[in-house]
């Protein structure tokens, strides 16, 4: 028997909040978290805006002690904030002495990782003959598992410990992988999430693939435009989330408040093959997640109510909207609400789909679906959809099912399929 796997905690670092209550009425106001960029006009970025959380130092060092923070880079530092915040959340003890915490683990993924660091330190003073001054606390700050790692010794977690990576995917991917892992009996709960850190020597590359966006940078609340005629590439983000994922009868048992139920999660690859390449996902192989998530959830596709969508502001929206519509067998006429978080946040690549599960799960435990930014110029191609995307906050308390998908470079997708707790 598949265990039923449940929400009992969540923490957040976005760029248009920190922290779970602030993150909700940033959702509902349709606040944008997306500014000017100084450093990358100097630069010569032709984009200039980004989504990075604001006062994040001063948030950090209520977390780490000053030693700590020695070897917390912000890639670090918002899987750290988020996962401590997400296990308070869950009222889970705090650790005690040597006792190890043999059934919870932590899957928590990055993109790119600690890039400001070697940028910052590694590779000035490798170049200098000044390795000898780096010290010895590097290593763990670059690392791709640092952060899952760190989360590991904070909260003396026992079971699995990892660092997933699958790009723009990396986030949903994890709250997948720990699904599984709930589900099969093998952890009674996990952390899940992905993070990434702010800076130019990550956004450098796409901004050289002319896929960020670049007209905007005079209104950058403006910038991130997400199923919109004028969009012109995402704007790219930082910030991290994490889940606690638990297995019911756990949560029952300790009188656990319970947010949502996730009935089903699934990732594929297209192969790129049909369309997909490695910066492009394949349609079918789009289509086949998000069916295979709903059978893997056991509900059928008229019981979804709303789907928050991985919705970039490229030229993938109306691809991605239209693959929707035939996974499900649903056209304009009976279409689910659709909107974009990263109208508000940008696209914080490894860790966009754990940000946005956690606004899924606020929406759906909450009842009420946040507003898509900028999408007041529907596309043409999905033009006759236009009356399903939410252009300011719509109260939903009969919603119960809630559809997320994300996809990533290399043709990677990742879906998952929450319910309200009742």
């Amino acid at each position: 028997m598949k265990k039923r796997v449940v929400i009992t905690g969540m923490g957040i670092v976005a760029p248009n909040a920190i922290g779970l209550t602030d993150f909700e009425a940033a959702l509902r106001e349709g606040r944008s978290g997306i500014r000017f960029i100084p450093e990358l006009k100097e630069l010569n970025f032709a984009c200039q805006v980004a989504g990075v959380p604001q006062n994040f130092e001063v948030v950090r060092d209520r977390y780490f002690d000053p030693e700590t923070v020695m070897s917390v880079n912000h890639t670090i530092g918002y899987a750290g904030v988020s996962a401590i915040d997400a296990w308070n959340d869950a009222g889970l003890p705090q650790p005690q002495g040597d006792a190890v915490d043999w059934d919870t683990g932590i899957i928590l993924g990055c993109g790119i990782g600690g890039m400001d660091t070697i940028a910052d330190k590694v590779v000035p003073m490798v170049s200098a003959g000044n390795v000898k001054r780096m010290g010895s606390r590097i290593v763990e700050m670059v690392m791709a598992s640092g952060t899952s790692a760190r989360i590991a010794g904070l909260l003396a977690l026992g079971n699995q410990v990892t660092s997933n990576s699958s790009a723009c995917s990396t986030g949903t991917e994890a709250v997948v992988e720990g699904l599984w892992r709930v589900r099969s009996g093998l952890a009674k709960r996990m952390l899940v999430g992905g993070v990434e850190g702010p800076g130019p020597f990550i956004w450098g590359g796409f901004d050289a693939m002319k896929v960020i966006a670049r007209k905007y940078n005079d209104t950058p609340e403006k910038a991130s435009r997400p199923m919109s005629a004028s969009a012109n590439g995402f704007v790219p983000g930082a910030g991290g989330g994490v889940l606690v994922l638990e297995e019911l009868e756990t949560a029952l048992a300790r009188g656990a408040r319970i947010y949502a139920e996730i009935l089903g999660g699934m990732v594929n690859c297209g192969g790129h093959r049909n369309g997909g390449s490695m910066t492009a996902p394949s349609p079918e192989g789009v289509k086949r997640c998000i069916q295979s998530t709903i059978q893997d959830a056991g509900i059928s596709p008229m019981e979804i109510d709303a789907i928050n969508g991985h919705l970039t502001a490229t030229f993938a929206d109306p691809l991605e909207v239209k693959n929707w519509s035939l996974a499900l067998e649903r056209g304009p006429e009976n279409f689910p609400y659709i909107s974009s978080t990263k109208s508000m946040v940008g696209h914080c690549l490894g860790g966009a789909g754990a940000i946005e599960a956690v606004a899924c799960v606020l929406q759906v435990s909450k009842g009420f679906l946040h507003p898509s930014l900028n999408s007041e110029d529907p596309h043409p191609e999905i033009e006759a959809f236009a009356h399903r995307i939410p252009q300011t906050c719509i109260d939903f308390p009969d919603m119960k099912v809630l559809a997320k998908a994300s996809f990533g470079f290399g043709d990677v997708n990742g879906c998952l399929i929450f319910k309200k707790w009742e």
